[in-house]
């Protein structure tokens, strides 16, 4: 990392590094180290344990009247993988991440890495700067969506709201259709549709299976009329669960 990029990174965390191997730590794969105790693993470790802590500690303090389980949905979805990748994308992480020749092949690092480089951040932070400096960056990169995901209610799994809506209007389950897929084995994409009994509805591409039946369960309940995306790409279900 040179001293351009040292000062951008250090800018964007709002934090100067006493220990700045830490931190080159933090953005050293294991694939590039003989020891992989010279990774970024064990960061990754214990900024796992403090993103938890820092988004459990916001939700108990800023939504008291939450229950426990409704936390929990909200936790697991802004500290997911998929949500920790996004960050580290957003934030341009992925350029400073350091990974030996395996890895250097891949058109687009696997979401794992990505997600592991935000966390191992946030250990170095943690050890580097204290509870504190680690508190205010996680929330200044997540709190937006904190907020999303309280707001909309079904942290993003439009299957199972899809599910729920589907039974108990006409009693069917939906189905998931691949239709078509793209791309090399480590980054094929995939075109799913939901069908419901005889309808098939508006297809969606996703970089896995998974994701895709996602983006297809929310086109269905667009088209359906139970939901909505707005402009900034933000969810709303248009319907509660006793109306559905």
């Amino acid at each position: 990392m040179d001293s351009i990029q040292l000062e951008r990174l250090e800018a964007l965390l709002g934090h100067r590094f006493s220990n700045q191997e830490l931190l080159e730590r933090a953005f050293t794969h294991a694939s590039l180290v003989e020891n992989r105790l010279e990774s970024n693993e064990r960061l990754e470790f214990l900024g796992d344990a403090v993103l938890g802590l820092v988004v459990c500690t916001f939700l108990f303090e800023r939504f008291p009247d939450l229950l426990e389980g409704e936390m929990t949905k909200i936790k697991s979805t802004v500290v997911s993988r998929k949500m920790c990748a996004e960050v580290a994308e957003a934030l341009g992480l992925e350029e400073l991440l350091r990974i030996g020749k395996g890895m250097s092949h891949h058109a687009r690092l696997p979401s794992s890495v990505l997600a592991a480089v935000f966390e191992a951040l946030v250990g170095a932070l943690y050890i580097d700067g204290g509870e504190e400096v680690a508190r205010r960056f996680i929330l200044g990169v997540i709190e937006p969506r904190i907020q999303r995901a309280a707001r909309s209610g079904h942290q993003d799994n439009f299957k199972s709201v899809l599910q729920q809506a589907a039974q108990q209007t006409v009693g069917l389950t939906p189905s998931y259709v691949i239709l078509d897929e793209k791309g090399p084995d480590h980054a094929k994409c995939f075109e799913v549709a939901v069908e419901i009994g005889s309808r098939r509805f508006g297809s969606c591409w996703g970089p896995s299976k998974k994701q895709a039946e996602q983006e297809a369960a929310l086109q269905a309940l667009q088209e359906l009329g139970y939901a909505t995306r707005s402009d900034a790409g933000v969810v709303h279900i248009n319907r509660t669960d006793d109306e559905l």
